[in-house]
């Protein structure tokens, strides 16, 4: 391991990957595998697999790239005549790992091509002569192949579970998730070296419903990506969004999911109708036309639809301006592992109203920057709405105090915290005896 001397005279963004020759310190750096199947980075927000979890191992990748890291990130293709391998950012590549199914399938289905996704990422890996130092998994499909490379490499293999299945299923509403998901959560918990979530609240969760070792449980929060957002001007972003001045325009930003609670949403807007108001909902696609039925079902049930608008699948690039038109954000979710659109909308500076969801208590300050309703009723959310509308509010707050509640989120912060993770397990799994590369293949079944 690197002495105290040797460990501060190399910048944490430089150094990981380290040996002695004759007597001189080697540095060079990480290699790392990022490991995000079910879902690209790259892939259209708002849709039905698609959401913060890609926003997260984009904007994570990218840090570590800029950072001199070299990171893989390893996702399913839908298109054998697409390039397979394409760069991303600086020193960050997206691979493309062909099954042989281009259509899309239900994320469950993906889980008997495991043993295939591994022969494919091992046959790639060969090819170009790659070792990596560190696998870094997203979502429990990816955890699952995760653990397979680790044991074929004998490299460090840490995981971030986004959602997790028995959470899903004691928060309701939707389709329950299947035992296999939670069964191999279970194991991976067991068998990997390291987890990082993203709230405190995420940590309890795993240590109480899949006994884990709190020790073995990082705690890092998601960030934002603060050039992208800031606060714009609001009269002309609602004037090109098509709103009116003195309109209150509530906004959600997701996926259309039973979860994200968007059924109570509609129905505190029905409550609110006093108001001049208009609700934007933002997200869904055509997979999710079901979903989407629904919603525009309750929102005729309830007479609002003079007053919702939905504005369908909108890039990044584009939030910012419904952000900054917006004058409160709702997270009306029955779980969230953090709640990254509340940071977005902060970073525009405007004020969120929550349910206790992820790490909601850490990044709102309650009756400044948003509002936690603790008993998330219709009723109840429309009252903290209403705080956040009010004249007085809109009087003594700026967009630019909003905004400075969250600048410790920066995605150069959470790089570092996570180069810190990789570091230590780095370090600590080189001084376990034993701890070196099979010689040989694995079987992927085992």
């Amino acid at each position: 391991m690197l002495t105290c001397a040797e460990r501060k005279a190399v910048p944490l963004e430089v150094w990981c990957v380290y040996e002695r020759k004759g007597g001189h310190l080697k540095v060079k750096p990480l290699r790392i595998a990022m490991l995000s199947i079910h879902s690209s980075p790259t892939g259209d927000l708002g849709t039905k697999d698609t959401g913060g979890m890609s926003v997260y191992v984009r904007e994570l990748a990218r840090e570590l790239g800029q950072r001199g890291q070299h990171v893989d990130i390893y996702t399913r293709s839908f298109n054998v005549q697409k390039p397979q391998v394409v760069e991303l950012y600086k020193n960050v590549r997206l691979i493309y790992l062909h099954i042989g199914k281009d259509a899309q399938v239900p994320k469950l289905a993906l889980y008997p091509y495991l043993p295939v996704f591994l022969r494919e990422l091992e046959a790639f890996r060969t090819r170009a002569n790659i070792h990596y130092d560190i696998i870094h998994s997203h979502y429990w499909l990816s955890a699952c192949l995760g653990n397979l490379a680790c044991k074929y490499w004998g490299v460090p293999h840490i995981v971030m579970f986004h959602t997790l299945g028995a959470l899903k299923n004691i928060a309701g509403p939707g389709e329950l998730e299947p035992e296999l998901r939670i069964a191999v959560e279970k194991k991976v918990v067991k068998e990997c070296h390291r987890i990082i979530v993203a709230a405190v609240r995420e940590k309890g969760n795993i240590v109480q419903y899949y006994d884990a070792s709190p020790e073995k449980i990082g705690v890092i929060p998601c960030g934002v990506n603060l050039d992208r957002f800031q606060p714009g001007n609001k009269p002309a972003a609602r004037r090109q969004l098509g709103y009116g001045r003195d309109e209150t325009l509530l906004l959600y930003v997701g996926r259309f999911d039973p979860l994200k609670g968007i059924d109570r949403l509609l129905r505190a807007t029905a409550v609110l109708q006093q108001y001049i108001l208009r609700l934007v909902i933002v997200g869904g696609d055509d997979q999710q036309v079901t979903a989407s039925q629904k919603l525009r079902a309750q929102v005729k049930k309830l007479g609002i639809q003079d007053v919702v608008d939905f504005a369908g699948r909108v890039t990044q690039n584009s939030l910012p301006l419904y952000y900054s038109a917006a004058d409160v954000l709702t997270i009306p979710s029955y779980y969230e592992s953090f709640g990254l659109v509340a940071l977005e909308a902060l970073a525009c500076g405007t004020p969120v109203v929550a349910t206790p969801v992820g790490a909601m208590e850490s990044i709102l300050h309650e009756g400044i920057t948003g509002h936690i309703v603790q008993n998330p009723s219709p009723y109840s959310l429309a009252a903290g709405i209403e705080t956040f509308i009010a004249k007085e509010y809109q009087e003594t707050h700026s967009a630019v105090a909003v905004r400075s509640s969250i600048l410790a989120y920066d995605w150069s912060h959470v790089a570092s915290a996570i180069m810190e993770e990789y570091i230590s397990l780095r370090e600590e799994q080189k001084s376990r005896a034993g701890f070196t590369a099979p010689a040989r293949f694995l079987a992927c079944q085992n």
